[in-house]
Order: C-alpha cells, then structure tokens, then sequence
C-alpha cells in the first residue's frame, strides 16, 4: 500500500460543501427579486429571463459591467460586508439608466480567498436589496474560492447588468449644444471611486472608527455610504422635452464623464463654486494637500449625477426635482 499523502480539494484551500451550503442558504433572498419573467431557479447553468419584447418598437439590450474597486479594502477593515453588494448594483444601473435604459436583469462574481458563508451572504443580501429597490432580477452569479490569490478575509466582486430602451428613446447627447445647462444631482459620499487615494490619506492620520470634527459620521461609516441609484430621478427627467443627456459621476470626475456625451466640438464650462463641497472632501484636500486638480479627476466631488438640459427646460427639470424632494445646482454649462 502507497504511504503518499492524499491531497483532496478541500486540502488545496476550495470547499465544495461550503460552496453549495452558501448556494442553499441565498436562494430565498435571492428569489425575492425575482418576477414572472425569470425562468430559472438560483444554481443552474444559466439564468433564464424571458422578455416580451412586443412591449418595445424597436427594442435595443444595453449592458454594463463594474466592480467596487478598493472600497472593499474599508468593508475588510470595518468588517461590514451588507452595503457593497448595494454599491455594485446601484453602480451598474446607473450606468445603464443614463443611456435611458430599464434595468432587467443582474449577474455577480464573488471571488475569495477562502469562502467565509457569512460574509458572502451579506454581500450577496446586498445584491438582493438593491436589485429589488431598482426592480431587477438577480438571475445568477458566481462563486470562487482561489485561495493562492486571496488572503483570508479578501474578496473581490464584480457585476454584469442588462437593461432595455426603446431605439427611439435612446439617451446619447447627440442633441446637445452650446449654451445647454448642466443641472447637478448630489452624491452621498465618494459612491465607488477615488478610495486608492482617500484610503492613502485618511489611514495614514485616522482609524476606520476615529471621528474627525468635520464629519457627523466615523471614518468607517463616511466611506461605506451606498452609492446613489439616480434610476427613479431619471425616468422623470428624461420625460421633460428638452432634457437631452445625463452623465454618472463615477471615476475620472465630473469634467471626464460628462465630456463623455457632448459633441466633440464642444466644451464643458463648470462653476466649482456653484454647491458646498461635501466634508468628506475637503477632509482629503487638506489633510494630503490633494490639488484642485487630482480631486477633480479622482472624485465625484459631491455630485453624482449631471442632466444636460437645454435652456427652456430649467423651470421643468427644477420643478420636477422640486416636486421629488431632490437638491440640485445648476453647476454649469456647454460652450
């Protein structure tokens, strides 16, 4: 009889068992974001969602796929795992929304070190709250264990959404021109972007549970506010004749996505003192001495999302957000 060791996959750091008592321990949640229109229970090959596209005239798939960066490194550190499944979705319908589509569907990867169930059913919880507060289905997702690439405690997470516009109602900024307004709907913190440096800065000073004077929240619960979803405040505006593109504020700042949909030929004129920057903000700026311009391009800078409107279409627009309880700032304009 051979004396060698026996290795089994469980020794090699992957559990299965643990793997499928996770996929058991999710069904519930994740059935709860599910309409008649999906087909296929969590677990199978695919996720199968039938449309009835006799609903469109010229029916147009729009897709998007993101992750949450390095603000998981500040769920690690807080060990709070239920908001950045919330991010990711939210991220992604955004995305998607600015084009003027409706969300249908989501998809997850959850990759690890080793699978802590508990964290993931936090994370996956989080898909499951968003995806039902922006009336979408999370049809399936994928598990890894990948222990000689994560350390114990880390995961990474990344997320596919699929939406539908009507050809027509397509939203792409091809209409906008010189003298269009920029109307700016507020974020609620960094959203997913610029924590490589706020992380560098703030860590280097603070704890995740200090509390500087300028902020009414911890360094933790500042940095893990959920991204906005701006879906219900773009499906009024884009209603409104005359309510030609929108832009979401994500990395590269205010100037590098909106510059996104406006013609080439034109340019974006921005009045940085038109809204009170946010504290957590100017906490970043002046601890690390960040110049105007790097903050400019890492973060959102208290604005999440940018309609680009024309003229005649400011009483409207303002109304309708006025309407919905939303602040706004007219922070700009195309010339």
């Amino acid at each position: 009889m051979s004396d060698k060791k026996k290795f089994t996959y469980k020794d090699a750091g992957v559990d299965v068992k643990a793997g499928e008592e996770l996929v058991t321990s999710i069904k519930d949640i994740v059935r709860e974001t599910h309409g008649v229109e999906v087909l296929s229970d969590i677990g199978g090959f695919g996720g199968l969602f039938r449309l009835d596209f006799k609903k469109w005239k010229k029916p147009v798939l729009v897709s998007s796929v993101d992750g949450v960066g390095t603000k998981l490194i500040v769920a690690f550190k807080a060990q709070k795992y239920d908001t950045v499944g919330q991010d990711l979705v939210n991220h992604c319908v955004n995305d998607i929304a600015v084009c003027g589509a409706e969300p249908l569907f989501f998809l997850d990867y959850f990759s690890t070190g080793k699978l802590d169930q508990k964290i993931a059913f936090d994370v996956i919880k989080g898909f499951s709250t968003a995806c039902k507060e922006n009336n979408c289905a999370l049809i399936g997702g994928e598990t890894a264990e990948m222990p000689d690439i994560y350390k114990t405690g880390e995961f990474d997470l990344a997320g596919t959404i699929v939406g539908i516009v009507d050809e027509n109602n397509l939203i792409s900024g091809k209409e906008i021109k010189s003298t269009d307004v920029l109307i700016g709907i507020p974020s609620n913190g960094l959203h997913t972007n610029g924590y490589s440096l706020a992380r560098r800065v703030l860590f280097d000073k603070f704890s995740i549970n200090d509390k500087p004077e300028v902020l009414d929240k911890t360094i933790g619960e500042e940095l893990l506010r959920i991204h906005r979803s701006y879906l219900h405040i773009i499906r009024k505006l884009k209603a409104i004749k005359g309510v030609k593109g929108f832009s979401h504020i994500t990395g590269g700042g205010i100037e590098g996505n909106t510059k996104r949909i406006i013609p080439k030929d034109l340019k974006l004129h921005i009045n940085w003192n038109s809204w009170d920057i946010p504290s957590i903000f100017s906490l970043i700026q002046d601890i690390g001495n960040v110049p105007d311009e790097s903050m400019r391009e890492a973060f959102n800078m208290g604005i999440g999302l940018i309609a680009v409107i024309s003229k005649d279409s400011v009483k409207s627009v303002t109304s309708t957000l006025d309407k919905m309880n939303e602040p706004y700032f007219e922070i700009g304009h195309i010339k």
